[in-house]
């Protein structure tokens, strides 16, 4: 007596590979980015400075958007769309808000005699504006993602239910929610 199995193999969508490989990507790149500022912090010319709160504030305000994007992304899933459009505005506005909250963080330390850029600044601080400059560029990348999904919902003519984009975009809001509090913690770590 032969026992047959059927081995039924799931196969990733391509989206979803396409947004590992892109992840994989980023992290590749802040990692090289929080190495540079670790050499960078044995030179001479580094100097120390605290954080202001505002990275704080905007670590809450990304972990709120990372529920409201999981709570998005349940609603598409149990086909409530109503439900699903509000949190997916309410994550775009907090993804703003985030941005908002870090640009007010880089003029407070501004105001407060540690220049970002220009002649006057330090090396430790542009370092610190680029790679928290770019990880806020990524959010504001999805940010747009979201408000072009926000629009599609209300100005598309037929009704779709397709999960996998929604699954995409969520992996990658989720992502830069991680990426953001391993910086968070890496800078107030090397304070």
């Amino acid at each position: 007596m032969t026992l047959v199995t059927k081995q039924t193999t799931q196969k990733l969508h391509p989206h979803k590979f396409m947004m590992w490989v892109t992840i994989a990507s980023l992290c590749m790149m802040f990692a090289g980015l929080t190495s540079a500022y670790l050499v960078k912090k044995s030179s001479d010319t580094y100097i120390s400075f605290k954080l202001p709160a505002h990275f704080i504030w905007s670590t809450v305000v990304i972990v709120v958007s990372s529920l409201t994007m999981q709570i998005a992304l349940k609603s598409i899933q149990a086909r409530e769309m109503a439900r699903y459009r509000n949190f997916l505005g309410i994550t775009a506005f907090l993804g703003v808000l985030f941005a908002v909250i870090q640009i007010l963080g880089f003029f407070y330390l501004d105001n407060h005699g540690i220049p970002l850029l220009g002649l006057k600044s330090n090396p430790s601080a542009s370092f610190l504006l680029v790679i928290i400059g770019l990880h806020a560029l990524h959010v504001l990348g999805g940010v747009i993602a979201l408000v072009v999904f926000y629009l599609k919902v209300y100005f598309s003519k037929k009704r779709s239910y397709a999960t996998v984009p929604v699954e995409v975009l969520s992996t990658y809001w989720h992502f830069v929610d991680i990426l953001w509090i391993y910086l968070l913690i890496f800078l107030l770590v090397l304070r």
